[in-house]
């Protein structure tokens, strides 16, 4: 059996009983865990901490989640876990769509959140270890997805992506024409024993899409298999 993986852990929650509880489950763990209850604070310790998971409630007085999340996406690609208390699907859109991996919705099961923080974790150690052979690219049109580097070029101009949305589009891209779902998805890129809404990866779509230029209607990369699922394209 594999040792649990091991990290850094910023838990920002301006609820401090909540915030003390959730960082001792993940001290617990095995985590090295910093709380803060502000955003804007939460901002510069990232920079300082540099976490590889920040837990982040969306309701920060001040300067809130969402802004945070949004500051931080410009210096850090740290795993970003977001906790809302409101359970509405416009507020975990926005929040994933500034940059959040995944989101809890309060009331939640500190044991739940740990394992969602060591599946993220277990990802980001894992990579290395499962690097393709040197100099695997993978090329849909004008679009290469370099699988040792982690780069995407689009004609030759570099693509930005979160690590989610590079592991996605290569899981598409490496399967090309083979339709996968939605739950696929979640297995390759989250963990297999991830058990969060599996419709995150439609949002984590639309930001790739957005970012390579792609129309829904008219794509040329990532086609939607209405009921099912995606598809990788040709680039044409």
């Amino acid at each position: 059996m594999s040792s649990p993986p091991t990290g850094r852990v910023l838990v920002v929650d301006d609820e401090v009983d909540l915030a003390q509880l959730v960082a001792g489950y993940l001290s617990k763990a095995g985590l090295e865990v910093a709380v803060r209850h502000d955003g804007a604070e939460a901002v510069a310790v990232v920079r300082d901490f540099a976490p590889d998971v920040l837990v982040l409630d969306l309701g920060l007085p001040g300067i809130d989640g969402i802004e945070v999340c949004r500051q931080v996406r410009t210096f850090s690609d740290c795993h970003v876990l977001m906790l809302t208390a409101r359970d509405d699907e416009v507020d975990k859109i926005v929040g994933l769509s500034v940059g959040a991996d995944d989101y809890v919705t309060k009331p939640f099961s500190p044991r739940e959140l740990v394992a969602r923080v060591q599946a993220m974790l277990r990802r980001a150690r894992t990579q290395p270890g499962s690097a393709p052979p040197a100099g695997h690219r993978l090329v849909i049109g004008d679009l290469v997805v370099d699988e040792d580097s982690r780069q995407v070029h689009l004609a030759g101009e570099p693509v930005v992506l979160t690590r989610i949305e590079f592991d996605l589009l290569a899981a598409l891209a490496a399967r090309p024409q083979l339709v996968l779902s939605r739950r696929q998805l979640v297995e390759m890129v989250w963990d297999t024993a991830w058990t969060g809404d599996a419709h995150l990866v439609d949002v984590h779509i639309g930001r790739i899409r957005k970012k390579l230029g792609d129309e829904a209607a008219s794509p040329r990369f990532i086609h939607t298999i209405r009921g099912i699922g995606y598809r990788m394209g040709t680039g044409r």
